[in-house]
């Protein structure tokens, strides 16, 4: 079933992980409200985000979150079409509050209440407030659980080309912010240092390819090759493993350094790949999303390369490369089109579907 019209106002909400949102966006592009409240100052602390904390924080934050969203949309909740939250993938405690308060809604107002795949929505993010774009397409997600390639025939047609194989690439950037001191959130931080830096780069660390055709990323041997860098060649004292020195021995500027480099050799990675996956489906546009969408070499080397083959490329505003719930509403808009809705036994899923 189709829709007699292709006009929608929809509720989005997202819970996935440390970002309590809710969004109303109309047709799925005209972005009227995007409210997110961060839990940064509650896990930093921590180094990173803990589960528990995290779910506590949406008990207590989701519902003035959704009121804010409908008023400064100036919209309300019988002005709504359809209820859209991600169900997947994301910190189980934390996608069940966002899951279960779409549902209540959706089941309150008699509206569809429709499931969307947080990761797959990072690659609408870009077309957010923008003109459409042309099929087929590549899709590249940057976040910090999942670095992932995807052949995509329109929005709702994904096939995966390839993903990590051990850390993503914002996992693997805030490793690294770590080892260098900085404080969370690592992965920004990082960026920021990096930028500080000034004069050539050593090359000191390896870029991971794997096999030419492979469309996989892995991070783990860049991040080895960082430790090793600050603290040195580890060796065996009885049961315990001691390392030359420590990052308090490194100098402000060898860190900017470090930094700098780290991130060239996780940029180049995925430029690469992402080259070879153009090269191979011969598609003239490119989606990127994603929180590490954000890093400042990564916008610059996806624009440079886009430039050069003369791809459409769509990067997200800074406002939806974080997790928001407006680019939920985008993928929801496209099954509401098609007349698609899911049950209300519909629960929430740790992991991604993925579909070689």
């Amino acid at each position: 079933m189709t829709r007699n019209t292709s006009s929608s106002r929809i509720l989005a909400i997202e819970s996935s992980c440390d970002e309590t949102a809710a969004a109303v966006v109309i047709d799925g592009r005209r972005v009227c409200s995007n409210v997110v409240a961060t839990q940064h100052d509650l896990h930093e602390e921590y180094g990173g985000v803990v589960p528990e904390i995290a779910s506590r924080a949406h008990l207590e934050r989701i519902l003035p979150v959704v009121r804010r969203a409908l008023s400064e949309a100036e919209t309300t909740l019988d002005q709504i079409d359809a209820v859209t939250a991600g169900v997947r993938p994301g910190l189980i405690g934390s996608l069940l509050v966002g899951v279960s308060m779409a549902k209540a809604l959706a089941w309150s107002r008699g509206l569809p209440f429709i499931g969307v795949d947080h990761v797959e929505a990072h690659l609408m993010g870009g077309l957010l407030e923008a003109e459409p774009v042309e099929w087929p397409a590549v899709g590249l997600v940057v976040s910090g659980g999942h670095s992932s390639l995807y052949a995509m025939d329109g929005p709702l047609e994904l096939s995966l080309l390839g993903a990590t194989i051990d850390d993503a690439a914002g996992e693997a950037f805030d490793k690294a912010a770590s080892m260098l001191g900085l404080p969370y959130p690592g992965g920004p931080r990082l960026d920021e240092l990096a930028e500080t830096h000034e004069g050539p780069l050593e090359g000191r660390f390896p870029v991971s390819l794997l096999k030419r055709a492979s469309l996989d990323f892995s991070f783990s041997g860049v991040k080895t090759a960082l430790l090793y860098a600050i603290r040195g060649t580890p060796r065996r004292e009885g049961s315990r493993t001691v390392f030359e020195r420590s990052i308090d021995d490194v100098s402000p500027a060898d860190r900017a350094a470090l930094a700098a480099e780290f991130r060239e050799a996780v940029v180049r990675a995925l430029i690469r790949k992402t080259t070879v996956a153009l090269e191979q489906t011969g598609a003239k546009t490119l989606l990127a999303g994603g929180g590490v969408v954000a890093n400042r070499l990564l916008r610059r080397e996806l624009t440079s390369l886009c430039t050069e083959k003369n791809i459409d490329l769509r990067l997200p505003d800074m406002p939806y490369c974080v997790d928001n719930a407006a680019m939920h509403a985008a993928v929801a808009h496209e099954r509401w089109l098609r007349g698609e809705s899911d049950d209300l036994s519909t629960t929430a899923q740790p992991t991604t579907r993925r579909k070689r």
